[in-house]
């Protein structure tokens, strides 16, 4: 596929956006309430709910354009192809899954071709635009893969892999905010990644406070962690914010289990676990002193403990002294609480 025969996936989204604005600016003249009417327009909401269809239908469409290819598949020696510049993967915690993918292809063929292009700076190579999958399964299997080459940019690259992504459940959120991340490197404009995704800008800004607040490193090391929902990244995201210096305890953590014995939700608790501030209020202690200015012990008081400790001979009596003491107090106690609430 030439440049010249279609548009840049990316000039198409923002031809989209342009529409759609154009759409929601003109919404509520055409449908403006009368002044006895308090109700809301209703052309507001119907042009919302083309605007939503619209883009539904451009997705859609350019997912069609991009798989399409514009030529015949061909057969390539897995071994010329190079993974795409932007991964949008993270490491399985169990390859079994990716093992039954395997055996698939290699008892059923390779049905959907993968996407590639030249490679920009090697000659006689390809990269992967999606499908890195199905690749890796034809490279281990000793196989050719099957492919689609198509004439693209690096822009465009990224955007087709964000369309694939959208159609796909097994990404986990943060896999998706990383590829959101790798996006916004690579200089895709904010509304092109929301239509990528199919998310809009309440998540995007959360997809950015994570991944502008926990470095790249940090979350490929954890892994997938499929059970990590955007809640506990976004906590995760703060507590690094609030304390950059936890960092490197995190990094050790994570740094000690290298051959992925744990999986990565386990990953995850266990770098939460060590940057988090600890629960425990340190609260001093009071000196206890008599009437003569001898050190008897000392107190020191929680929100659910109290404790008191004997300095000498005397401090002991006089421990013992306030244990006599308690069931007295315990009678006073519950005279004041009756008498409070009668």
């Amino acid at each position: 596929m030439s440049k010249s025969s279609r548009k840049s996936i990316v000039a198409s989204f923002g031809l989209l956006s342009a529409e759609l604005e154009n759409k929601l600016a003109d919404g509520p003249q055409s449908a403006a309430p009368t002044p006895s009417s308090p109700r809301v327009g209703a052309g507001v909401i119907g042009a919302a709910h083309r605007a939503i269809d619209d883009i539904r239908s451009e997705r859609d469409r350019l997912k069609a354009l991009v798989e399409s290819g514009g030529g015949a598949v061909r057969e390539l020696d897995p071994s010329l192809v190079d993974p795409s510049p932007y991964p949008d993967r993270l490491p399985d915690d169990d390859p079994a899954g990716f093992e039954e993918f395997k055996r698939s292809i290699e008892t059923e063929g390779q049905k959907v071709p993968v996407q590639v292009r030249k490679h920009p700076s090697s000659d006689g190579r390809y990269q992967i635009v999606y499908g890195h999958r199905r690749w890796l399964a034809a490279k281990q299997l000793g196989k050719p893969v099957r492919a689609i080459e198509v004439e693209i940019s690096d822009l465009d690259l990224v955007v087709a892999q964000g369309i694939e992504n959208a159609s796909r459940q097994d990404l986990t959120w943060i896999e998706r905010a990383l590829f959101a991340s790798r996006m916004d490197d690579a200089g895709v404009k904010p509304r092109d990644i929301k239509a990528a995704l199919s998310i809009d800008d309440p998540e995007l800004a959360k997809m950015r406070t994570v991944y502008r607040s926990v470095p790249t490193d940090v979350i490929e090391a954890i892994g997938r962690a499929p059970k990590v929902g955007r809640p506990r990244w976004l906590e995760f995201a703060k507590t690094i914010a609030d304390n950059p210096d936890s960092l490197p305890a995190a990094r050790e953590i994570l740094s000690k289990a290298p051959d992925g014995s744990v999986v990565s939700d386990r990953r995850f608790q266990r770098a939460f676990d060590v940057i988090k501030p600890s629960s425990k209020v340190v609260h001093e202690s009071t000196a206890i002193s008599d009437a003569e200015g001898r050190r008897l012990g000392a107190w020191k008081i929680s929100a659910k403990e109290f404790r008191i400790s004997a300095d000498g001979p005397l401090g002991v009596e006089f421990v013992k002294f306030v244990g006599d003491e308690l069931p007295a107090l315990i009678e006073r106690f519950s005279r004041e609480r009756e008498n409070q609430n009668p």
